[in-house]
């Protein structure tokens, strides 16, 4: 936790904790075997926490392969920032991008013959153009998930042989994606791995090709399923400190939470027995009470399903959320904190002397998904990006025009 000085920070910010990020990463590798490489999916703008300042601290690791993303802009935002290896988009792409990612050297993942075809096209009026264009892809089969991607059957087959013979393109990797692989029954995520492992044989028995790069490990198959740690993991929930289920194993691999998120108190009063507090009345004060304002809420992806059952932290001590979150504000009772007063620091997320709070906690108590408080957390909180107990840089919307 570092101390931030910016008032223009006060209301709200998160402190992300690039250390953390990286004894993330080192844990996992550390779970790996001996020449597996490492993708950091950092999509959604790395879920939450900030996609180009991870890409930049994660990039200089030599295990790590490149990065996965979900749309063609977040592709293309990590190579205007400057990032350099690999970046694979994880979804289906539209055709309006192919050149700007062509250009850009950005994989994609495919699985239509449209997109085959559309690809080879796009490479042949650039080179027409003067430019050494190849589009570098990633067959993405479907083993159970029923999302996107080809079966893997004689029908998927024919889609890999297709892309093969199809000019201008280079299938440069395979991947499948578990449904179940954070269960405590991995038979689901096992029957996956099988299907997976028997379509890659059968590529190579039909075709005499090898695929470079077959990858089908989330963040459970890293940490529980070894037999399905291929050339390449990607590595998404668990890179940010936090876990993909709570059946999932935590003592095979140590996490630490990167993200915290504070705010500060701005106004302390008390309150007689009898008054009602924040929208709907749903709290009524049983006794005399000090309760504080804290200037933060759902607008800024602060959970509405906290009302009345949340707490955050102040002076190290656990104060009870009262009533209902609104958009932009809520209040907590501090009648058994005699010291806190106006302009104390308040511990949303994160560690105040021996209590803590995670997201996990505050999914459970929400209702909501650890994967979605961390994503939901919007553009009105500005990140503040730590190293070695010093603020690195910073970023925040502030001049978003």
């Amino acid at each position: 936790m570092v101390d931030i000085m910016r008032e223009d920070y006060q209301r709200v910010y998160a402190e992300v904790n690039l250390d953390a990020i990286r004894s993330n990463m080192e844990n996992m590798k550390a779970n790996l075997a001996q020449g597996t490489k490492m993708i950091g999916v950092i999509k959604t703008d790395g879920y939450g926490h900030g996609a180009v300042p991870l890409g930049k601290e994660l990039e200089m690791l030599d295990y790590v392969w490149g990065f996965a993303v979900a749309t063609a802009e977040e592709a293309l935002l990590l190579r205007h920032a400057g990032l350099k290896k690999p970046v694979l988009i994880l979804g289906y792409t539209f055709p309006y991008s192919y050149e700007s990612l062509i250009r850009e050297d950005i994989r994609m993942a495919v699985f239509r013959y449209d997109t085959l075809k559309e690809l080879s096209e796009t490479c042949a009026a650039l080179k027409r153009k003067g430019v050494n264009a190849k589009a570098k892809v990633h067959v993405k089969v479907d083993t159970g998930m029923s999302r996107i991607g080809v079966t893997p059957d004689e029908k998927g087959l024919a889609f890999v042989q297709s892309a093969f013979d199809t000019e201008n393109v280079e299938v440069e990797g395979i991947f499948t994606h578990f449904a179940r692989a954070d269960e405590t029954d991995k038979s689901a995520a096992k029957k996956q791995l099988s299907a997976f492992e028997s379509f890659l044989q059968l590529i190579k028995d039909r075709t005499g090709k090898e695929i470079p790069l077959k990858h089908c490990s989330n963040s459970a198959g890293i940490i529980e399923l070894p037999e399905a740690n291929m050339d390449v993991v990607r590595a998404g929930i668990t890179l940010y400190g936090l876990w993909p289920s709570e059946q999932v194993r935590k003592d095979i691999v140590s996490l630490t939470p990167a993200l915290s998120l504070y705010s500060h108190i701005v106004y302390i009063k008390e309150i007689e027995a009898g008054t009602q507090v924040s929208y709907g009345g749903t709290f009524t004060a049983a006794s005399r009470m000090r309760i504080a304002t804290i200037p933060a809420g759902y607008g800024d992806g602060y959970p509405r399903g906290l009302s009345g059952k949340g707490y955050v932290l102040v002076h190290g001590r656990r104060a009870p959320i009262l009533g209902r979150v609104c958009m932009d504000q809520f209040m907590i009772d501090v009648t058994n904190i005699p010291e806190a007063v106006q302009g104390d620091r308040v511990t949303l997320i994160g560690q105040d002397g021996q209590e803590k709070i995670t997201m996990e906690m505050l999914g459970e108590i929400s209702g909501r998904f650890n994967y979605e408080l961390a994503c939901d957390l919007g553009k009105r909180i500005p990140r503040v990006y730590t190293k070695g107990g010093k603020i690195l840089y910073t970023k925040d919307y502030y001049q978003d025009f």
